[in-house]
């Protein structure tokens, strides 16, 4: 089973994916919310089923000082859909700066507009994820030296 990162906008959502053992994370891609409800629905079904995605994982975009914004709740509504449409526990992980460390790596590249946008979302994803996975590692190495 893999794991599924998310960077969530308000109408683009960058996309990650995990490999099968959970030690990495690759871009998987981005998408455009289409504002129909059913569609995003069926779209998210079908990634985690065609993916095996057994959990999902969306960057918490709290405010420099740890407190919940305007953004954190929107974002907190979204991974409550997503649980519920895609039929998978969704966590959320701290994001704070991942947007900032996504255009970091990207400075160099010669995307320009549109195409880094949507390569900043993916990136800003495999970030939370990487972290994420990196977190879930060091919980169950923690457990095995008890």
């Amino acid at each position: 089973m893999r794991v599924l990162g998310v960077d969530y906008g308000d109408r683009h959502i960058g996309l990650a994916l995990s490999d099968p053992l959970l030690i990495t994370a690759q871009p998987l891609g981005a998408y455009e919310l289409t504002g129909r409800d059913d569609a995003d629905r069926a779209y998210f079904r079908g990634l985690v089923e065609r993916h095996e995605v057994s959990e999902i994982v969306v960057g918490d975009p709290l405010r420099m000082d740890g407190s919940l914004g305007t953004r954190a709740g929107l974002t907190r509504r979204f991974a409550d859909w997503l649980a519920e449409a895609a039929g998978r526990p969704v966590a959320l992980l701290d994001e704070r700066l991942t947007t900032q460390q996504a255009l970091k790596a990207l400075d160099g590249s010669r995307l320009r507009g549109r195409k880094k946008k949507g390569w900043e979302d993916r990136l800003a994803a495999v970030i939370i994820l990487s972290t994420y996975l990196e977190r879930k590692r060091g919980e169950s190495g923690d457990r095995q030296g008890d």
